[in-house]
């Protein structure tokens, strides 16, 4: 049998404090982008950058190009939003993607250093076969929806273009968060590490307690 559920069940018990630790850097950036957007004086949510991105993109994926469905599309950051890219949600950082693009995409937003380009959307709109080994997931998946090798390197160089024009509307926004990214990522790190013990500590002693008071009575 290829499946293994003990690796599954494993993975689930492990992983725990990991999640908590970086919900509450989600949190975080989330608290960055909302003073952030306030100082720039245009939100993700305002009708001007809502329109600019259906004017971009319309109603497809910003990657594939494939049309969006309400049930299999997501709020896309180009940055991704954790301890590793320090995105923002902020114009210019904030596109729409489906489902299986911003799955897909995570490989390279999770990534400690990345190889194919400076930035993580750069990244996985760099997995066209050319660069990596034939393990590559991410090439492979571009390799599914565009097979022909010209034609997907072609149309992966005009994703980048498009939109690395897209995000030139908002140089504001860019500057912003790039000088901020140098100071948030040592701060996110140290954000994580606290959690996580926290989240050890905090729920051993709440767990010895409720045994203390089981055994108790």
């Amino acid at each position: 049998m290829s499946f293994d559920p003990s690796a599954y069940l494993r993975r689930a018990t492990s992983r725990a404090k990991s999640d908590v630790a970086n919900k509450l850097i989600s949190m975080f950036l989330h608290d960055v982008s909302r003073r952030a957007a306030a100082e720039i004086g245009l939100s993700v949510t305002d009708e001007e950058y809502i329109k600019a991105v259906v004017g971009c993109f319309g109603n497809n994926c910003a990657y594939c190009g494939r049309l969006l469905e309400i049930d299999r599309a997501a709020v896309e950051h180009l940055d991704g939003m954790n301890r590793f890219r320090v995105g923002l949600h902020i114009p210019g950082n904030v596109v729409l993607a489906c489902n299986r693009c911003n799955r897909e995409k995570r490989r390279d937003d999770s990534s400690i250093k990345l190889s194919l380009a400076e930035d993580a959307w750069q990244c996985f709109l760099s997995h066209d076969s050319s660069r990596c080994g034939e393990t590559c997931k991410t090439c492979a998946y571009w390799r599914s929806l565009l097979p022909e090798v010209n034609a997907r390197v072609e149309r992966m160089r005009l994703l980048r273009e498009k939109i690395s024009a897209f995000r030139g509307g908002y140089p504001e926004a860019l500057k912003w968060s790039s000088r901020a990214r140098e100071i948030l990522h040592a701060e996110v790190e140290v954000i994580y590490r606290e959690c996580q013990v926290f989240a050890t500590t905090r729920i051993k002693r709440a767990v010895d307690e409720l045994f203390e008071q089981l055994h108790e009575s």
